[in-house]
């Protein structure tokens, strides 16, 4: 288990270094720089800021200085905003993009298990066919259609919520909704079909013929094996809510990552851009990194298969 540890932290070392320097390149290959999109800027102060940044170094000082800086944890100072680090940036954009993603991936977890023990419990019956309904419509549906759709409802004709903005604690409600619809369905999907798998299973009626209660074999046997397909996709649920967020942080305007980010690209903040997308990428790694060790603890022939290897 240890080894299969380390393989997973050296692959993601790894990937964070190529995606850095994918990134890093992508940014020196559009033509421009930062600064010669503003106006009524002497030429001078142009070059003094390029000299400032190190634009006008080679491309290589610039690459060999952009990694050293990621070594020691320095993302750099924003070209856009006078003072500011991209660190000081993420920390003050984060904190919303967090509290709206943990939310969204608990919601769509404990709503994707629920409707799906319910579909499969059901089956062919009504409430069998009223979820597999709304798990069509949620998987159907983008998140980019869903936030507007509950800000015409619930904002403006029912006023129930601000229609923008993190001014009180219910005005999580809706992002968090919008994030996590999309996922939520799929969930129900997986626990439904795995459900019903398992539900079907020889060591099933086995476990019945024993005389064990239906709520053992339901929680011990049944959703211990039909969970699985959830753990798994955790980590790519996690890269959707988060990617996902950068639309609804714009829609609901709320002042997280995706703000920031949006308004990077728009004012060509290389530095910022480079900062968030790597700091982005570091935390779905994370993600699936987490993912995977969930995972090995929740399916037992991982832990086999990782004793007889290592």
């Amino acid at each position: 288990m240890v080894r299969y540890v380390l393989q997973k932290l050296l692959f993601m070392i790894v990937s964070i270094f190529v995606l850095a320097s994918a990134t890093f390149f992508l940014m020196k290959a559009i033509p421009g720089n930062p600064f010669q999109s503003e106006k009524n800027i002497p030429p001078a102060i142009q070059e003094r800021l390029n000299e400032a940044y190190g634009l006008n170094d080679p491309l290589g000082v610039q690459y060999l200085h952009y990694l050293n800086n990621l070594v020691h944890f320095n993302l750099g100072m924003s070209m856009k905003q006078q003072y500011v680090t991209v660190v000081d940036i993420i920390k003050t954009g984060f904190i919303y993009s967090l509290q709206i993603g943990i939310f969204a991936i608990i919601l769509a977890i404990a709503a994707g298990v629920l409707f799906g023990l319910i579909a499969a419990l059901n089956h062919r019956k009504f409430l069998d066919g009223f979820t597999i309904l709304l798990a069509v419509l949620g998987v159907s549906i983008p998140s980019f259609v869903v936030a507007p759709f509950l800000q015409y409802v619930f904002g403006v004709k029912l006023r129930w919520f601000d229609v923008a903005g993190l001014n009180d604690p219910t005005d999580f409600i809706m992002p968090v909704i919008a994030l996590s619809f999309l996922p939520a369905a799929f969930i129900a999907r997986l626990v439904r079909s795995s459900m019903l798998e398992v539900l079907s299973a020889d060591y099933m009626k086995t476990a019945r013929a024993k005389g064990l209660s239906g709520r053992v074999i339901l929680v011990r046997h049944a959703l211990r094996n039909a969970i699985l397909p959830v753990v798994t996709y955790i980590g790519p649920m996690t890269a959707n809510i988060i990617t996902g967020s950068v639309v609804i942080e714009q829609i609901f305007g709320i002042g997280g990552l995706g703000k920031f980010f949006v308004n990077s690209i728009t004012n060509r903040d290389y530095t910022l851009i480079m900062g968030l997308t790597l700091f982005y990428a570091v935390i779905l790694m994370l993600a699936r990194f987490l993912t995977d060790i969930a995972y090995g603890f929740v399916d037992p022939r991982i832990k086999m298969t990782s004793r007889k290897g290592g």
